[in-house]
């Protein structure tokens, strides 16, 4: 083959390049390996450029919890507390106390950053000036 690399700033391009990658796939030629290597970080650079992926919400992340371990909203109440509680974290009204954050992840083994809402920013400060006096 050829010593093509795909550079991709469409859609079009996208579909040449794993066109391209196809071809490479099953090659033993150690140039074809750094090729499909390079094109394969390049596909996707434009896909997380083009379509980034954000964390799940909570309520989110509750549903496919409860949906892999076969679980009702009803499941949840000793979890989270009460069926009104329940309601409101699923519908994304509530976020999650300490306690309820400690009980899903003993109950799913699941790591507390993903049941905790991300950091706020805290605005910027400009810096301010110094003048001598």
């Amino acid at each position: 083959m050829d010593a093509t690399i795909i550079l991709i700033d469409s859609d079009s391009e996208l579909a040449r390049a794993r066109a391209l990658v196809d071809r490479l796939w099953d090659s033993d030629d150690p140039t074809d390996i750094v090729r499909l290597e390079a094109q394969a970080r390049l596909i996707s650079a434009y896909e997380e450029r083009k379509w980034p992926r954000g964390l799940p919400s909570i309520a989110d992340l509750m549903r496919h919890l409860m949906d892999q371990h076969g679980l009702t909203r009803a499941d949840m109440v000793p979890i989270l507390g009460t069926p009104s509680r329940v309601s409101e974290v699923l519908g994304g009204k509530k976020g999650l106390s300490m306690a309820m954050v400690q009980r899903l992840r003993a109950r799913f083994h699941v790591p507390a950053d993903l049941l905790l809402p991300p950091p706020k920013k805290a605005p910027s400060r400009r810096p301010t000036r110094r003048v001598a006096a």
